[in-house]
């Protein structure tokens, strides 16, 4: 299955999160609370990699998620992925062909996370990414057609949150824990 994620990030600092909070829940509905745990995979050899992906357990299933950034649809604000996803059956036996292909477990993210909703498609995610921290995520699931329609609502919902464009930071969660490695 495949879809494109229109998205920003906004870091937020600790003592913002309260009022971000109750921003966001006067114009969006709360869908849930849940916690994410994701395992990156990649063929590690220098520095920082090339292509990764990630499984996720959702309840009691495994699902695969790889995302390909469209440089050419994104802007300084906005970026759009190309994601794909599928339900892992046997997650051991796709395991054991990842590391004969070479792959390894290369980052591990844990995320608190509450969606809230603002119309079809399109979600507020307030997160807490352990070792990051705060972050706040705007996001559209749209087809090819409608990627400029989408850009549109997150740039009103931006301007709606109240945020200053100096706290959009769309650098990668798997990028910021790498780089927390490396120090």
């Amino acid at each position: 299955m495949s879809w494109y994620e229109v998205e920003s990030k906004i870091k937020l600092k600790e003592d913002e999160v309260e009022e971000f909070r109750r921003r966001i829940r006067k114009i969006a509905r709360f869908v849930k609370n849940e916690i994410k745990r994701d395992t990156y995979y990649a063929i590690v050899k220098r520095g920082y990699p090339k292509k990764a992906f990630r499984i996720r357990k959702v309840k009691d299933d495994w699902v695969m998620n790889f995302k390909k950034w469209r440089k050419d649809l994104s802007d300084k604000k906005i970026v759009v992925k190309e994601e794909f996803e599928f339900e892992l059956k046997n997650t051991e036996v796709f395991l054991e062909f990842l590391e004969d292909l070479n792959f390894r477990k290369w980052v591990e993210k844990t995320k608190h996370n509450e969606t809230y909703s603002f119309g079809k498609n399109c979600s507020i995610e307030l997160n807490k990414v352990e070792k990051l921290g705060w972050f706040a995520e705007i996001e559209v699931l749209s087809d090819k057609k409608t990627i400029g329609s989408s850009k549109e609502k997150i740039r009103k919902m931006i301007k709606k949150l109240g945020i200053d464009e100096s706290m959009i930071d769309n650098t990668g969660y798997t990028k910021m824990l790498y780089s927390l490695k490396k120090k």
